[in-house]
């Protein structure tokens, strides 16, 4: 398959940042059709030769979007013998609402949107079909529920972009005059930074500081943290013996687990190392199933909310837990929750990636995943587990799929280099002391 992450680095747009703008997730799951299944992987691997510009869906032209992907689950049989059938799975991170984000999607994709998802079941009959049915069958197959991470709420994909080209514009004037800077002091050489900008037509905007959220949005947030919490405390009394009798359900659950030593099959290894570790960037999707009974289930369900309760609320500033290098992740259930698939957009290697993990937040690994068949013993929900590197790394790339359409709109840009790029335009309002002066300079 051709190389889907070299063609996702664009220009920046020349115009200046809108205001912030909270982010949005959208995943459409729709039943590929048993004759549907080879066309589709056809058509995905046309799409990954040119992701930003391929006749098919040009995910570039998708305004406001900072990482998409297409990819297919194999039919399969569930725990209990059901059978699974396979997936053609859409999943965008972007600006603004999903509603439309959708309607975007059906007027860029059009005959594109009919040839991929014509393969699925119940896709409209008929061509061509039009945009109400295109947009009806997308809602349909919406996934609702499950968890996400944003590294910074509120920033933009043109943000990004423009406040990398900033970043440049100034690091070239700096590189231009440091003889002249360092003559003075650090407060002069901040001083002249400002005047270069402000000579600069296309550089302005960055006078002024970055949109903060808007009133609604903030006392929105501020109940949603607060009501749950509230609801907590009122019933934490009555809440002790239940939690109790969990932790006794939880140890005999996680006493008499199989957690056998898995080590991915050399081919799928190969495929995905394939489609990894090409640019600064990297993207990683994994699906696995909950393991059986009503109390896994209750508790995979209750960790994810959880989880989207602290990414919400608290991992909201570009550190998850300790992890700084990813963009966005997702915990979505699939299957009415009999799987839940994991997708992350990050930086570095998938080696890196996995071992950052381990060394800072094994615990959290544990919470999320424990609850997955195959996954390391763990004790008492967060410890253990990931600490076993080899079972935790076999078990999760056995549970790793191609991504086989992948779009990151910024791809040269690490999350670091974003929040340098940012205090950098930070610096260029307000006062700063001689040594806050210094710190900012050391920036570029």
């Amino acid at each position: 398959m051709a190389d889907q992450t070299m063609l996702t680095a664009i220009p920046a747009p020349a115009s200046p940042p809108v205001g912030w703008q909270a982010q949005s997730t959208v995943t459409i799951v729709a039943d590929v059709t048993y004759a549907g299944l080879l066309p589709v992987r056809g058509l995905l691997e046309e799409m990954a030769a040119n992701v930003t510009g391929n006749r098919i869906l040009p995910l570039a032209r998708l305004d406001g979007t900072h990482f998409a992907r297409f990819f297919v689950t194999d039919a399969s049989q569930a725990l209990d013998g059901t059978r699974i059938p396979a997936h053609l799975v859409f999943m965008s991170d972007f600006d603004g609402p999903a509603e439309a984000h959708l309607e975007r999607l059906v007027e860029l994709g059009g005959a594109g949107v009919d040839e991929l998802f014509g393969h699925c079941v119940a896709y409209p009959e008929g061509r061509p079909v039009i945009p109400a049915d295109r947009l009806a069958y997308l809602r349909r197959n919406l996934v609702v529920g499950g968890a996400g991470y944003v590294n910074t709420i509120g920033r933009t994909v043109r943000q990004v972009h423009a406040e990398a080209e900033l970043y440049e514009a100034i690091e070239n004037f700096v590189d231009r005059e440091r003889e002249q800077l360092q003559a003075g002091d650090a407060r002069g050489a901040r001083a002249a930074v400002i005047d270069f900008v402000s000579s600069q037509a296309g550089l302005r905007w960055a006078l002024s500081p970055a949109g903060a959220p808007p009133l609604g949005h903030r006392l929105r947030e501020a109940a949603n943290f607060l009501a749950p919490l509230v609801v907590a405390l009122s019933v934490l009394p009555v809440a002790i013996p239940p939690l109790l009798a969990w932790l006794v359900a939880l140890r005999a659950h996680e006493s008499r687990d199989p957690a056998p030593l898995v080590r991915p099959d050399p081919a799928h290894l190969a495929e995905l190392r394939s489609l990894e570790d090409h640019g600064p960037q990297n993207q990683f999707t994994a699906l696995g199933f909950v393991k059986p009974g009503r109390f896994r289930a209750a508790t995979a369900q209750a960790v994810v909310q959880l989880i989207g309760f602290g990414a919400r609320h608290i991992f909201n500033n570009g550190n998850l837990a300790g992890v700084k290098t990813i963009h966005f992740a997702r915990w979505v259930p699939f299957d009415g929750g009999a799987r839940i698939a994991f997708c992350s957009n990050y930086d570095g290697s998938t080696e890196s990636y996995m071992d950052d993990f381990i060394d800072k937040v094994a615990w959290g690994l544990n919470a999320s995943f424990s609850n997955g068949v195959g996954y390391p013993s763990t004790r008492w929900l967060i410890f253990r587990g990931a600490r076993n590197e080899e079972a935790f790394k076999g078990f999760l790339r056995s549970r790793q799929l191609p991504t086989q359409v992948w779009y990151a709109a910024y791809g040269v840009v690490t999350a670091l280099n974003m929040r340098a790029h940012a205090t950098v335009r930070a610096g260029l309002s307000g006062e700063m002391s001689e040594r806050e002066a210094q710190a900012w300079l050391r920036l570029l």
